[in-house]
């Protein structure tokens, strides 16, 4: 058995970005995001385990670092890389290691907390945060307890957040594909009903602009 920190990230929305950019550009932004999150492990202590689909399950020994590089997925590496919403998950427990993976409650209970997560956001287990309480630059914000599929209990998760940052905060989502958009270089941008919905092509601009209530109701 081995300790540690396991973290999920994975794409929001991902079913909606393929379907409006197409599979092949879909599976290039999944293997750039992919290198790129690989590419912040050398100098954390982080080792990536496997890549499932748009997810990517890494392993951190010491858990306040893995919460710092959990933010750091979710908004610094989405904003350089051009990846879309990213959503992390953590738990710190005990797995057993067969040829270079892992298995058992903690990695599977990690993998629950992200689907928990929205977009941007980094969920933390209440036992996660509290071996690391003192992450500097960072508060947890209670989520209270919830229940999760073939998880016995419910598990209290807490958000990490940057001080100065809303938990809620980060980069408009095109609300046709998912992706994040950096307001200032969209491409597109409509306002319908009173808000203003920024597009991170003029073609997902075009499919809002025909049928607004479907992805607002969306």
């Amino acid at each position: 058995m081995t300790e540690a920190t396991f973290l999920f990230a994975d794409i929001a929305g991902f079913t909606a970005l393929t379907e409006a950019h197409g599979d092949e550009e879909a599976a290039n932004l999944v293997a750039d995001f992919s290198e790129a999150v690989k590419a912040e492990l050398p100098g954390r202590g982080g080792e990536h385990v496997k890549t499932i689909g748009d997810a990517i399950l890494l392993r951190i020994p010491d858990p306040g670092e893995a919460v710092e590089l959990g933010l750091h997925i979710a908004h610094d590496v989405m904003r350089g890389h051009g990846a879309p919403a990213v959503r992390v998950g953590l738990h710190h427990g005990s797995a057993v290691e067969r040829d270079g993976d892992y298995f058992g409650a903690a990695v599977n209970l990690a993998a629950r907390v992200s689907a928990e997560a929205s977009g941007g956001e980094v969920l933390v287990t209440g036992h996660t945060a509290a071996l690391a309480p003192s992450v500097e630059g960072v508060y947890y914000e209670p989520r209270g307890r919830h229940a999760l599929r073939n998880v016995r209990e419910p598990v209290e998760l807490f958000a990490a957040v940057r001080v100065g940052v809303a938990a809620t905060g980060g980069l408009p989502i095109d609300p046709v594909c998912r992706m994040a958009v950096d307001p200032d270089h969209a491409p597109g941008r409509l306002v319908f009903d009173g808000t203003a919905y920024y597009f991170c092509t003029l073609t997902c601009a075009g499919a809002f602009a025909r049928d607004p209530e479907q992805f607002v109701s969306g």
